[in-house]
């Protein structure tokens, strides 16, 4: 359990505690986490796996609503995902990546479409130069795993039938002087895979 050392006095950290800090901190939307800089009280029993789910000391956490709360104090620093408030930081593990992407929807066409991806916690982003969309793969399968930029630093997984269906709607570009199969978003071409590799 992480401890918040003040003076004589140490407060022991919970997702109760900081889910009261947050509380007050996101009453009106996002909260400016990139602004603060509280003391690091150590780490946080709490997990999000690669399927989105929230643990806290082991197990899921239930309540959809304090899901939520804690995503909007989350942020990157390097390769530490952490919860902030103004008064304090804790650290937690990322199985993978924060988020995941569960749909998105799609206007226009070719290079002319956009792409508008939807969230496991109902966060929205529109690929593009500000929300990119990449693909990393497997070094021994050349599985794929795709991911999508929702906000400073923190990016979705892109989960499988969603993926499928951006295979669906993707096309040829010239990427770099190869062709790459991949997709457009936003006037941007998001590359997925060589074409030549392609089966």
């Amino acid at each position: 359990m992480a401890k918040l050392d003040m003076g004589q006095n140490t407060v022991k950290l919970t997702a109760e505690s900081l889910a009261t800090s947050a509380r007050a901190a996101t009453k009106r939307g996002l909260p400016p986490v990139h602004l603060w800089n509280p003391p690091d009280c150590g780490d946080l029993d709490m997990r999000i796996a690669r399927d989105g789910t929230w643990f806290y000391l082991g197990t899921p956490i239930g309540r959809p609503e304090l899901v939520r709360l804690f995503s909007t104090i989350l942020r990157k620093d390097g390769d530490r995902y952490v919860l902030v408030t103004p008064v304090e930081k804790v650290g937690i593990t990322v199985d993978d990546a924060p988020f995941v992407a569960v749909d998105f929807h799609v206007t226009g066409t070719g290079k002319d479409q956009t792409l508008t991806f939807v969230t496991n916690l109902d966060d929205e982003a529109q690929a593009g130069p500000d929300h990119p969309i990449r693909v990393e793969r497997d070094p021994e399968t050349g599985e794929p795993s795709p991911y999508v930029l929702i906000r400073a630093n923190l990016e979705a997984l892109i989960d499988r039938k969603s993926f499928y269906r951006l295979v669906d709607i993707g096309a040829h570009a010239d990427h770099e002087g190869e062709s790459w199969f991949g997709l457009w978003s936003d006037g941007q071409f998001f590359p997925i895979i060589p074409s030549g590799e392609l089966p």
